[in-house]
């Protein structure tokens, strides 16, 4: 378990490193240079295949960025620069608790590499993850906050610690009922979490082609579910992948809160647009969260298990 001096700390990343690979709706080559960014920073994504010009290329990550879309999360600034499928690479950063990084990404889509969040992982341990001089701040949840969408529920519970609870309905035989609880935290998502993969059905391949998505997505970044079972050579990497998946993408979800949320985020058959309403909708409650210094916070509340190391003076992005 980290201490009260490292898990209340701000941090970054140790280094610099590219990830390259394709968009999985929009098809396009795709990558991704993670760079540590200075106290604060928070994390940010720059397009750099777009000029400056009298528009920012810098879109930075919190709930006023958020732009809603069914099967990927994505993000934009006043300028209407967007970035989308962000999901899984804010997954890894929250799951491994880095707080400020630039992202400099040469096109509208993060690659979506082996379809989880592995490889970010992979990378953020390449280059380890540093504390700096600086405290974080937490959104605590104060009471439950409850959204209802159809069939689909979520809500938002006091916690002292950062916990999600998923549970997924399919009619697919290979999936049915699944449900899994994760306490957010470097052993536990680098383990258990990061590397499930995202999934879809064969039958509804070509309608999703011909809406626009799923234009890159293949069985080297899919799951893919015929009506017979899993289509991938490899079978499954856990037998519940589906449902870790589900909770990967939540994490990468709320990570848009811009800040970690001490609470505990439980979804029912939920998916992308309903994290984005239930976190909205924590949000706009004021009287349901307060913001907490690390400082203020109890050691136990912290549940990291890999401790950052102190490095010399890094030359932060911009």
């Amino acid at each position: 378990m980290g201490t009260h001096k490292d898990w209340g700390t701000q941090t970054t990343l140790g280094g610099v490193v590219t990830l390259s690979g394709t968009g999985v709706h929009t098809g396009r080559p795709a990558r991704v240079t993670l760079k540590p960014a200075g106290i604060d920073s928070g994390i940010s994504f720059r397009r750099i295949d777009l000029s400056n010009g009298t528009r920012s290329t810098v879109v930075k990550v919190e709930p006023r960025s958020v732009k809603t879309m069914p099967l990927c999360s994505m993000i934009g600034n006043d300028d209407g620069v967007t970035v989308m499928t962000v999901e899984h690479i804010l997954a890894a950063l929250a799951g491994m608790g880095v707080d400020n990084v630039v992202i400099h990404i040469n096109g509208p889509e993060v690659p979506v590499l082996d379809g989880s969040a592995r490889e970010f992982v992979d990378a953020i341990d390449e280059v380890g993850v540093v504390y700096q001089a600086a405290a974080r701040s937490f959104y605590r949840v104060l009471h439950p906050v409850r959204l209802q969408i159809g069939e689909s529920v979520a809500e938002f519970q006091p916690h002292h610690r950062q916990v999600i609870s998923t549970d997924i309905e399919f009619t697919h035989r290979n999936i049915g009922s699944q449900s899994i609880s994760f306490e957010v935290g470097c052993d536990v998502f680098r383990d258990q979490i990061a590397g499930a993969r995202t999934f879809g059905f064969l039958a509804q391949a070509e309608q999703l082609r011909a809406a626009g998505y799923g234009l890159g997505a293949s069985l080297e970044n899919t799951i893919v579910l015929g009506d017979d079972g899993v289509i991938n050579d490899n079978g499954l990497r856990f037998d519940d992948e589906f449902v870790r998946h589900k909770a990967l993408d939540a994490c990468g979800d709320l990570a848009l809160a811009g800040a970690p949320i001490l609470g505990r985020f439980w979804s029912h058959r939920g998916g992308h647009q309903l994290n984005h309403a239930a976190l909205n909708c924590l949000l706009n409650q004021q009287d349901a969260w307060e913001w907490v210094d690390g400082r203020d916070l109890e050691t136990d509340t912290f549940s990291f298990n890999k401790v950052p190391v102190a490095v010399p003076e890094l030359a932060y992005a911009t």
